[in-house]
């Protein structure tokens, strides 16, 4: 997601676990990487106070607070993902009094429903592909008999990258 951002002209600023995942993630596109447990505070910081106008976040519970302190007023919070577990609810009224923030949880089935938008998406991102405009990375690849432990290193954010199970 970072570097088709950036190719859109957009300054990109991440947020990981680990200073390893800070390296990758600015070696993808990131312009500034910040880690889980300040990242509210440094997005502020470098925004003079105000905030982003979007974030996509696909970690869910460890960052989706956080994702929301780092917008500013009408901006748009994406949790497309919850890789350390399902986000807190929010009131309506909390919406309104962080600045009239727009929350919304985009799934991919519902922007391909139909042929038309699957071919469309799809033929974008393998142009993208194919221009050397995003680098896909297989960094892991596990035997298909070791599926299970495949989905557990997913799930406890051990893996990064594309990971491919091999028959």
């Amino acid at each position: 997601m970072s570097q088709w951002a950036k190719h859109l002209g957009a300054t990109v600023i991440g947020t990981v676990g680990s200073d390893d995942k800070a390296a990758l993630a600015k070696a993808h596109g990131c312009d500034h990487v910040f880690r889980y447990d300040d990242f509210a505070k440094h997005v502020r910081d470098h925004t003079g106070g105000r905030g982003v106008p979007v974030v996509y976040d696909s970690v869910g519970k460890a960052t989706f607070e956080n994702s929301m302190k780092c917008l500013a007023p009408r901006g748009i919070l994406a949790s497309f993902g919850e890789s350390s577990g399902d986000p807190p609810p929010v009131s309506v009224r909390e919406l309104g009094n962080m600045g009239s923030l727009f929350v919304t949880h985009p799934s991919l089935i519902h922007y391909t429903e139909n042929r038309e938008d699957l071919l469309e998406t799809a033929n974008d991102l393998f142009e993208m592909v194919g221009s050397g405009k995003i680098k896909i990375e297989i960094n892991h690849e596990y035997p298909l008999r070791d599926t299970a432990r495949a989905h557990r290193d997913v799930e406890a954010r051990k893996t990064t990258g594309s990971v491919v199970l091999i028959p």
